[in-house]
This record gives C-alpha cells, structure tokens and sequence, in this order.
C-alpha cells in the first residue's frame, strides 16, 4: 500500500479484507485464481481515490465500500483479460491467471469479477453509479480494440485509446467517490478531471517505463508493448522524428521480433528522444490535474491528490 494514502490507511485495509471475502466462491478454483492476482500485490489506487473524493464532502465508509470494490474488481478482471489477450507470463512478479490455469479458465474468472462489481455497483440507488461503471467498461473494450486492432498511427490516436483504456475509470473512481458521499456538482466535475488528467499522465509514463524500466521493477519483461506490436507515445514521436521507412519504423512493424530486435527498436526509441518527450506529455497532464485542486475546498485530502499526482510523474513501477 502506498505511503500517499496515509490519510485512508486503515480503510483500505477493510478494503482489501472485503475484497478478500468477496473472491472466496463455493468453487475453490475459482477461489483459487480470483485471489491469484490479489495475492501479487497492487497499489489500490481506483479504491484510493473513491476515498480520497469522498473526503471533500460527507465521509462514510460504509457507503462507499461497494464503490471501492467495484472499482478494484472491474481493474482486476481487465488485468486477468488483458494477460490471456498478450499472452503474458508475468505479473507483477508472479505468474499470470493464464499462465498458471490456461486461457478458458482466465477469461471466466475475469467475468466473474466483472459479474461480482455488476451486483455491487446494483447496491446504490442512485442510478448514476452503475450507469457510469458500465459506460466506463464499454470505453475500456473500445480502447482494447483499438490497441488490437493497431489502427494508431497518430499522437492524436494514441491519446484517445488511453483515455479509453486507463484515464476514464481513473475519472470514475474520482467522480464516483464525490458522488456517493453527495458532494456539490462543482467538486464533482473538479474531481473527474483531475482522475482524467492523472489517468492519461499514468498510462503514459506506463507506457515510457515499459522502455525505460527493468524487470524487476516492472514485475514483467521490458518492452512487452514492442513485442506485442502495440506502438505508444514515445515510439510514435520516434518514428514520427525517423521516418517510418527508417530502420526504427521497420524494426516496430515487424512481428514476430527477436529479443535483439526488441531491443534495438528500444534504443533507437531513446535515442530519437521518444522517452523525454513523452514524460514531457506526462508532466503536463500531471500541471492540469493540480491545477484542478485549486477548485477543490481546502482539506487534508486535496494535499493528498496533489501527492499522488506528483508520485505519478516520479514512480518507477
């Protein structure tokens, strides 16, 4: 658990101790892989933020847990999807639902997850939650579509699916958090924009420390996105400074490619200035999302966001 989130410490330990309740099934395989990647560890931060919101308003952690789990569950099941979907071996140190039990038994765990934060998000009268969650999810298969598909050729494209894939339920957890505690609509919209500045600012230094990174701070191989042939911003903005007949735009089109080629494309990304003109990217997102705190009253939660926003643009895993 993160050291930012000192302020809602103890509540996150209840979330973690629901969330561990809520993956115990009456089939213990399905137990088994639910709490696989609970087991691995993870920052929280969807749950984190729901809470942290709530705290410019009216503070009750009782109504907010199922948000908080939903939240964390809908996360989950889109990580034990996305790891059948490339193939992956490894998360966050450990082996993936995937790699241990085989992709049919992944992609029914991921909807029971799914299924699980359905009946949660049902527990709020208010139909806003639930009608928000799932317009999320459905941005997130578009976005994962998108990256299949390979369609993006473009800063402008990359943007957009990254909103899809990563920043709109960073937004939700915010706005939902502010919602379910009945802040003002003002504190609201404040809230869902500083979740959508720090989602986008998140996915794309994700995407630098997939180059950038090592395996043991990653907790999987470098340059997955590479292998996978899936192009983000600091190669886009290499190739775009190449060419896309130079060897660099040869070695990301390629599939399948060698570890060598892996390799090399990673460099020629360096080099070409990919990686200092995406954190660049990054930081402006992150000076908008502080921006918004400005419309935010004065509590100990919005020091706590600017925190986090701030640990965005350093982290290193």
């Amino acid at each position: 658990m993160l050291p930012l989130f000192a302020e809602i410490q103890e509540d996150l330990k209840v979330v973690d101790s629901e969330l561990r309740r809520l993956l115990v099934h009456p089939d213990p395989l399905l137990t088994q892989t639910a709490t696989h990647l609970l087991a691995a560890g993870g920052k929280r931060l969807r749950p984190a933020f729901a809470l942290l919101a709530a705290r410019f308003h009216r503070y009750d952690l009782q109504r907010l847990l199922p948000l908080a789990l939903a939240l964390e569950l809908i996360h989950m099941a889109t990580l034990v999807h996305d790891d059948v979907i490339d193939r992956a071996h490894t998360r966050r140190g450990s082996p993936t639902v995937s790699a241990a039990w085989g992709n049919r038994i992944s992609v029914h765990t991921g909807n029971c997850l799914l299924a699980k934060a359905l009946i949660l998000a049902a527990q709020y009268r208010d139909p806003l939650i639930p009608r928000e969650l799932a317009r999320v999810c459905v941005k997130m298969c578009e976005g994962e579509i998108i990256q299949l598909t390979g369609t993006v050729s473009s800063v402008r494209e990359y943007l957009y699916r990254i909103k899809c894939k990563t920043a709109l339920l960073i937004a939700a957890s915010c706005k939902l958090g502010a919602a379910a505690a009945g802040a003002p609509l003002a504190v609201y919209r404040a809230l869902g924009r500083y979740g959508y500045f720090v989602g986008m600012a998140y996915q794309i230094t994700d995407d630098v420390l997939d180059l950038s990174g090592t395996e043991a701070q990653l907790g999987k191989p470098v340059g997955n996105d590479l292998r996978q042939g899936i192009v983000t911003l600091p190669v886009i903005y290499a190739i775009r400074r190449s060419g896309a007949e130079s060897r660099l735009g040869y070695l990301v089109a390629k599939q399948p490619k060698s570890e060598q080629e892996v390799e090399e494309a990673i460099r020629l990304t360096i080099i070409a200035g990919g990686i200092e003109y995406a954190r660049g990217v990054a930081g402006r997102y992150l000076a908008k999302a502080i921006g918004e705190l400005r419309h935010l009253p004065d509590v100990p939660a919005r020091d706590s966001l600017r925190q986090i926003a701030e640990f965005v643009h350093a982290r290193s895993y």
